[in-house]
């Protein structure tokens, strides 16, 4: 029998790449959100290329969380950046006006989705924990990501390494995400262009599974290791503020 630790290792993608990816198309999405109208094709298809970016970094938050060496100071540094993206992320992210309150940033939601992981792991009683779960889930309603970081964050701890059991996070994650895009475009778009728009909108979970599953070799970059981890960190907030000072120059 192959394996399956060497074929992992084999493939060709490592940590760091995959989520400079994912950064590009999290910029993607975040311009169509902001420059472009709502409707046209490239805003429907920049909009559908980042969904590919909230699975990707909910698994490496799961999987980030099983080899750190202390959550404690992995928590305090996404609550951190939390709190540093959420003026650029108001910023950026008004619909009107120079700033105003839109909602909490992704990384809100990430610290969210770690207390997830936390809870899970660490609450033995079923009925606090799910009360734990529903909480949280139920506080992610303000934060971008709303419930579907939540979602992935539960199928991908449950999944665990096996193989087997996180495709079916994947596909679980990634038709549950399509149902509420469905559901949500009834009385928006024709019968047609809902359809549409839902396979539209499975594409990038869908790929963000085939990347991760297939492509991904378990390893970091061997290289510029330190440099990856904070540009992780700051390119968020920082993207945020390029996006949110254009917006005000141009729409403002």
């Amino acid at each position: 029998m192959t394996d399956s630790r060497n074929l992992t290792e084999k493939r060709g993608m490592n940590r760091d790449m995959i989520k400079y990816i994912a950064m590009i198309t999290m910029l993607l999405n975040h311009v169509s959100f902001i420059f472009l109208e709502p409707g046209t094709v490239l805003a429907e298809i920049l909009t559908a290329v980042g969904y590919f970016t909230a699975p990707v970094m909910c698994y490496f938050l799961v999987e980030g969380m099983t080899y750190t060496r202390s959550p404690k100071k992995y928590g305090q540094r996404l609550l951190l950046f939390a709190v540093i993206s959420e003026l650029p992320y108001c910023l950026a992210m008004t619909g009107e006006g120079i700033i105003g309150f839109a909602g909490m940033d992704m990384l809100f939601t990430l610290f969210l989705c770690f207390l997830i992981i936390k809870a899970m792991r660490e609450i033995i009683n079923p009925l606090s924990r799910n009360l734990a779960l529903a909480g949280l889930i139920l506080l992610s309603l303000f934060c971008d990501w709303a419930v579907l970081a939540p979602a992935f964050t539960i199928l991908f701890v449950n999944a665990g390494r096996d193989h087997r059991k996180l495709k079916r996070a994947f596909l679980t994650g990634t038709l549950v995400f399509g149902a509420f895009n469905f559901l949500g475009g009834f009385g928006r778009f024709s019968m047609d262009i809902n359809i549409l728009c839902t396979i539209l909108s499975m594409a990038g979970p869908a790929a963000a599974g085939i990347c991760i599953l297939r492509f991904y070799n378990g390893k970091r970059a061997e290289t510029h290791r330190n440099f990856s981890k904070w540009f992780f960190y700051w390119f968020y907030p920082v993207h945020l503020l390029i996006l949110g000072l254009v917006r005000v120059l141009l729409f403002v």
